[in-house]
């Protein structure tokens, strides 16, 4: 028997009818592990998904209809053991949604839904391969570490277009993918899109003062001149915290920022305050809440993730408006914690060429597109192929002009 014949894929609507244990083992080595080809990543949890899905912010209501893949092995042990976690069948695992818009992905294609429908084709629903809200890099399939890692990762793209094709849909869209993940949509035919981010790079930096040695002058004044503007210019204070810090009186003073300021940016905020209130039971300490604190109370704060060599920075919120309080608490505060606990890299979300002034530079993130409707998909191919030559150009030129002396690597 071929291994082909004795892999099977099938749908489920939701993560809890994945054990935890087994999506875990699969999506994330331990956070110290040394030996495995990726690094810990909170999002690719199993409480992340199931925190999301189980409050109500990605679910059938919200238009994220779970759809999520699951890679068998047959029972006749064809698969090496190495590659099936906890004695379990199950060998791979592709977090997926069936959707009916495009709100909360951040890899924007309205534009290629609006083409199509002019045209008489239905692009929703569609399905997405993502983190829901989440505008991070990490693996799209969940496959181990095991020797044939390579060849699951690329049955499972092709998984993919067969529940496409099976749902009568228009395409997938896998935002936001590792490297690894890349190589196996492009091997199976999708298109690749590029985007930008701006991420900090922890030069084995002892400080935060050895980072600023690192910047030309008038960059490292300005952001010293920033710092104490945000901080002793207004009264404020930063408090770090995270694990059993994390109380549900916390959680509510920090909704009420990230409900403030969504309300005002996205009109109609994603997350709901149970989502909280779980990912404060199942996974505080992957969680760091960053606080601003005036006159007793807090004011502002930002939430990130910690992985085992990144810390993901994801959404602020604030009731008072103070000079310079969002970069302080958003970017400053990430690179001082990123050089005090030896992280790599901070990933502060989503756009904003603002962020370059404060040492974040350019960085390439990938997405992998399979369109059905053959004309449709010569369109967006020849679309996608100038979109990245001039992404490329554009990171480039924005690099010539980063914060850094001239003399430095970054």
């Amino acid at each position: 028997m071929s291994e082909s014949k004795s892999i099977t894929i099938k749908v489920v609507d939701s993560v809890s009818a994945i054990d935890a244990k087994v999506w875990d083992g699969l999506a994330n080595p331990p956070r110290d592990a040394a030996t495995v080809d990726f690094d810990y990543n909170p999002f690719q949890s199993h409480a992340f998904f199931h925190a999301l899905e189980a409050s109500g912010s990605a679910d059938r209501s919200t238009g994220w209809l779970g759809q999520h893949l699951i890679m068998e092995r047959a029972e006749d042990g064809s698969i090496p053991e190495s590659d099936v976690v906890n004695g379990q069948n199950i060998i791979g695992i592709v977090p997926c949604y069936l959707k009916n818009h495009s709100q909360g992905e951040y890899v924007f294609d309205h534009g290629w839904a609006d083409a199509f429908e002019r045209a008489g084709g239905h692009y929703y629903p569609k399905l997405q391969a993502a983190f829901p809200f989440t505008p991070a890099t990490g693996r799209r399939m969940l496959v181990g570490n095991g020797k044939d890692a390579k060849k699951h990762r690329l049955m499972l793209a092709g998984g993919l277009q067969q529940v496409c094709e099976q749902l009568e849909v228009s395409s997938v869209h896998a935002t936001f993918s590792s490297q690894n993940d890349m190589e196996a949509f492009s091997a199976a035919g999708y298109l690749e899109r590029t985007d930008q981010q701006f991420h900090w790079l922890n030069n084995d930096y002892a400080d935060f003062d050895a980072f600023l040695a690192a910047l030309s002058s008038r960059k490292r004044k300005n952001i010293r001149k920033e710092r104490a503007t945000a901080l002793a210019g207004n009264g404020i204070t930063i408090e770090w915290l995270t694990g059993d810090q994390l109380t549900e009186d916390i959680w509510d003073i920090f909704f009420r920022f990230y409900m403030d300021t969504g309300a005002r940016k996205w009109g109609q905020p994603y997350l709901t305050r149970a989502f909280y209130s779980m990912i404060g039971e199942t996974m505080a300490d992957d969680v760091l809440l960053m606080l601003a604190k005036r006159d007793g109370e807090y004011i502002a704060g930002a939430i990130n993730f910690v992985g085992s060599h990144t810390l993901f920075g994801r959404h602020w919120g604030c009731v008072e408006d103070h000079p310079c309080l969002h970069f302080e608490v958003c970017y400053y505060q990430a690179i001082d914690y990123a050089i005090k606990h030896g992280l790599d890299r901070v990933e502060a979300g989503a756009q904003g060429g603002h962020k370059l002034a404060r040492g974040y530079m350019p960085q390439l993130t990938h997405s992998a597109h399979h369109i059905t409707h053959p004309d449709f998909r010569r369109a967006v191919g020849d679309y996608l192929e100038h979109e990245r030559a001039s992404v490329e150009r554009e990171n480039k030129a924005i690099a010539r002009h980063g914060p850094f002396k001239k003399d430095t690597t970054q």
